[in-house]
Order: C-alpha cells, then structure tokens, then sequence
C-alpha cells in the first residue's frame, strides 16, 4: 500500500515538474530567433552586432505576454523586436517625445498590432499609471532626456511598473564623476549619475550586464562621430 502510495506521488511530482518545464518554455522566447528574422530591415539587423539585443533581452528577462514600453523609441528598433517577443498577448507601448507619422506608420502593419503609440512629453510620459507594466527600456537615449525631465519621468515609469518591474537603462559611458558634462557635447552620460537619479525615484539597481562593456574605450570622443566604439553600461533598476 505504501509502494503504490509513493508510485503515485512519483507520477505526480513529475507531471508537475513536465507541467512548469512546459510553461517556462512557452514563456521564455527564443531571442536569437526574433533577432534573426530575415525580415526585419537591414538597417536595423546592420545594428545588431554592436547592440546585442538577444543578449539583452536575455539579461532582462523579458517574456512572452509581458507589457512592455520602449522610450525615446526613435525609429522603432527595439520596439519591433520587443513586439516579437512579447507576442499577440503582450503590449508594446512605444513612445518618443515628438510624434512622427513617416514612423508611426509602421505600427499599422499586421504584425504589429500588440503596439501602442504613446509619444508625447517625457515629464508627462503617457503610460499607463495603474502599475501594469512588466519592463520598461530607454536605449541609448537618457542622456538626451533633459536633466529636470528625468525626475517626473522616472516617477511616472515607477508608477506605469508591477511591484518587481524592470526599469532598463542602456547608454554610453562616460567618464565617471562627470555627470551630465557630456550629455550635449559627446552624447554620453556617467553611469553613477543614471543610478542616483533612478534610485532617487524610487527604485533599487538589481544587477548590471557587461554584454556592451568595451574598457579601452577612452570615453572623451563624440558617439556619434565615432560610433560603436563606446563602453555601454546596461542597468536593471526594479520596483520594489
């Protein structure tokens, strides 16, 4: 009576374990898969040798069916890609500070229609403030954002984030304890800065990724003069 009692707690204890191995499989998305389609626009696929996006995504976990948000999107390269991962029952706002249709336009292909446009002021950024986000990304562009517009708009993302939401800042590096000295003139930021601004408004640095990381980069040339030869920092800020 005990053998047979143990045989079925066996049975379903590995029932269980296929049961969670199957739902993680169908959340985790196959990233090199989405960053290989042959159909995404060679101007973008040209992107990815210096950005990574696989090994980001990776990084941040970001999942099937998640809500998701890419600031200061520009052209849409991480908000096509994200709205591939996250599939027909996720979101992707996508959101830059000045509307253009020639970009939006885009958004109205089939494909994408988990996409939502969001553009508008940053210190009034237009997401959602009911705590429904899952991730939210500014690739490469916080330093672009305005010194006294980073404030109100990281506290709008802590509000748009679940309690455990990620807040992904990506940028190029520059040397430490300058601040915002480089924003303008060399299109960079000093990471300590990024952190103390994020944290003042609310959230916790979870981890950093070293995917981007170049250490001979002498931080002291304008980007985008000379591009993708830049140290990237890639911060994972959460909400607690």
């Amino acid at each position: 009576m005990k053998q047979r009692t143990l045989r079925k707690l066996r049975v379903l204890m590995i029932a269980l374990s296929m049961a969670v191995l199957s739902a993680c499989a169908m959340s985790t998305p196959d990233y090199k898969a989405v960053v290989s389609d042959p159909d995404r626009p060679a101007s973008e696929r040209e992107l990815d040798a210096a950005r990574k996006p696989d090994e980001v995504l990776a990084f941040y976990s970001v999942k099937s069916g998640d809500k998701v948000a890419d600031l200061w999107a520009g052209r849409g390269y991480y908000t096509a890609i994200l709205s591939q991962v996250v599939g027909a029952s996720g979101v992707v706002y996508t959101v830059n500070p000045n509307s253009r249709d020639e970009i939006n336009e885009r958004w109205k292909a089939p494909k994408f229609s988990n996409v939502r446009v969001a553009d508008g002021p940053f210190d009034k950024l237009a997401l959602p403030q009911d705590a429904s986000l899952d991730f939210v990304i500014i690739h490469l562009n916080y330093h672009d954002v305005a010194p006294e517009v980073r404030g109100p708009m990281n506290k709008r993302i802590l509000a748009s984030l679940k309690s455990g939401g990620v807040y992904a800042v990506v940028d190029h590096s520059a040397k430490d304890g300058s601040g915002n000295e480089a924003n303008k003139t060399l299109h960079r930021i000093d990471k300590s800065q990024v952190i103390k601004e994020v944290s003042d408004a609310g959230f916790k640095l979870a981890k950093e990724g070293n995917m981007l990381r170049k250490p001979e980069d002498t931080r002291d040339f304008n980007v985008n003069k000379e591009r993708n030869k830049d140290d990237r920092f890639v911060l994972a800020f959460q909400k607690p």
